[in-house]
C-alpha cells in the first residue's frame, strides 16, 4: 500500500490537518499528453501549493457526497472513488469530520483505519489533550506530537 497523502477537514471545511509521503504520479508518456492536450516540449502544469491541494479534495469529497446523498438517498455513504492514477478514501465522523487518504489504486477500502486513526488517534491525543483548542478557527491545524507520531506508524506500519 502506498499512501500518498492524509487530510482532515473540520466541519467548517477548513484543512486541520495534512501530511504528505510519497507524490502522485503523474501520467507521463505521448497519449497523456496528446489527452491533456500537452504537446512534447510543453510546459507541464504548475504544482500546486499545499492549500490549494487541501482545498480542491475538499470541494470534491464535498460534491462527490452531496451527489452520491441525492442519488441514493440519506442512507447511502460516499466511501471512496478511484481514478486511473490514485483512490481517495473517505471517513466523516458523528461530530463531522472528514478524514481523507490517497492511495495508490491497488489498495482495498481504507474505512476501517480511517475510522481507527480517528478513534485510536485523533480522540486519544487530540481530542482529550487539555492543551489542544477545541475548534481550529482560521485553519489553525492540530498540532500533537503524538497523533502525528500515531499517524506515521499507521501509513509506515500498518498491520
Amino acid at each position: 500500500m502506498v499512501v500518498y497523502s492524509f487530510y482532515i477537514f473540520d466541519r467548517h471545511a477548513e484543512c486541520i490537518y495534512k501530511k504528505k509521503w510519497a507524490p502522485r504520479p503523474t501520467s507521463t508518456g505521448s497519449k497523456a499528453q496528446q489527452a491533456n492536450g500537452l504537446a512534447d516540449g510543453a510546459p507541464q502544469p504548475k504544482a500546486l501549493s499545499a492549500e490549494d491541494d487541501a482545498k480542491l479534495v475538499f470541494g470534491t469529497i464535498f460534491s462527490l457526497r452531496n451527489m452520491v446523498r441525492k442519488l441514493g438517498g440519506e442512507d447511502d455513504r460516499f466511501i471512496s472513488y478511484r481514478t486511473g492514477q490514485y483512490k481517495l478514501h473517505y471517513y466523516e465522523t458523528p461530530t463531522s469530520l472528514k478524514f481523507v487518504m490517497v492511495t495508490d489504486t491497488k489498495t482495498n477500502n481504507l474505512r476501517i483505519v480511517l475510522h481507527q486513526i480517528y478513534i485510536s488517534l485523533y480522540v486519544e491525543f487530540v481530542v482529550k489533550n487539555p492543551l489542544s483548542p477545541i475548534e481550529h478557527p482560521g485553519g489553525i491545524g492540530v498540532n500533537c506530537e503524538m497523533f502525528e507520531l500515531g499517524v506515521e506508524q499507521f501509513v509506515v506500519c500498518p498491520s
